[in-house]
């Protein structure tokens, strides 16, 4: 099982980012697979999720409007595009999967089955 994160980088505010999850080794439809990410000092807290067989998606109310996740689902690749970023955005992005197999999964790092490499965004002028 792996989940490999890609797309971080170094972005003026306003500026926009597309992260990459790619996953493999497991069944992509029947997981939920998130984002979320850690700034220095502060604990890892969920920013999107979406679940592709049904379509559902879900957005932390900081990025709600500016970032939209989406699936490729013959690629088994979740993509999170952000949009105006923000200097408050910077953290160590990570992929994250939970299985639907015990049910709907909270969406929080407790409950996520396995996790990728991070990817850092820096947003700053």
């Amino acid at each position: 099982v792996q989940l490999q994160a890609s797309g971080g980088g170094l972005v003026q505010p306003g500026g926009s980012l597309r992260l990459s999850c790619a996953a493999s080794g497991f069944s992509f439809v029947d997981y939920v697979i998130g984002w979320f990410r850690q700034a220095p000092g502060k604990e890892r807290e969920g920013v999107s999720y979406i679940q592709s067989s049904v379509g559902t998606t879900y957005y932390a109310d900081s990025v709600k409007g500016r970032f939209t996740i989406s699936s490729d689902n013959a690629k088994n690749t979740v993509y999170l595009q952000m949009n105006s970023l923000k200097p408050e955005d910077t953290a160590v992005y990570y992929c994250a999967a939970a299985s639907l197999y015990r049910g709907w999964p909270s969406f929080i790092v407790a409950d996520m089955d396995y996790w990728g490499e991070g990817t850092q965004v820096t947003v700053s002028s």
